[in-house]
């Protein structure tokens, strides 16, 4: 239960920030003093291998990554458009997200989507690598949203499954 009150408490200071930016005003000095340094910096180039680039393939266009994993359920992609205003402010855990991510994509384009994940975890005999991303599903339940990659780094398929059957209560305990 203290788990959980701490990563809301995270997520209740993320919205303070999101409420202090404002799409097309907010500049990139603003999105760095609420956020801090991004985990990575996407120009527009790298986003367009997207399926749905949007924004963020603009030409000039940058994607700062703010990444909450492990301990947080969120990743946020923050585009700021070659005026160096804000154009987009997402939140790219989602179900809808989850949907985009299919056989064949690589895990550049993966990780492009979903920011940063919580574990990366390699399977030698299987020759597979499970990416895993923490997740809430309203009400607050905390689930993992798994893509697996085959040794080419190519996506064979994906999961998605309640976090505690991963690691029940008394069984060794949660993350």
């Amino acid at each position: 239960m203290g788990l959980l009150s701490f990563i809301l408490g995270l997520v209740g200071c993320d919205q303070q920030r999101i409420a202090e930016l404002e799409e097309g005003v907010s500049t990139e000095a603003d999105v760095r003093a609420r956020f801090g340094e991004p985990e990575k910096v996407w120009t527009a180039a790298d986003m367009a291998s997207l399926p749905f680039p949007g924004a963020a393939a603009a030409p000039g266009a940058r994607t700062l990554e703010y990444n909450r994993q492990p301990q947080g359920m969120v990743n946020y992609m923050i585009t700021v458009g070659a005026d160096g205003r804000m154009t987009a402010l997402r939140q790219v855990l989602t179900p809808q997200n989850f949907e985009r991510v299919l056989p064949g994509m690589s895990m550049e384009q993966v990780r492009k989507m979903l920011g940063k994940p919580m574990k990366i975890t390699p399977y030698a005999l299987k020759q597979e690598t499970h990416y895993d991303w923490r997740y809430l599903v309203p009400p607050n339940v905390p689930w993992v949203f798994t893509a697996i990659f085959d040794t080419d780094l190519k996506v064979v398929r994906t999961t998605m499954v309640e976090e505690q059957s991963l690691f029940p209560p008394g069984n060794g305990g949660s993350r």
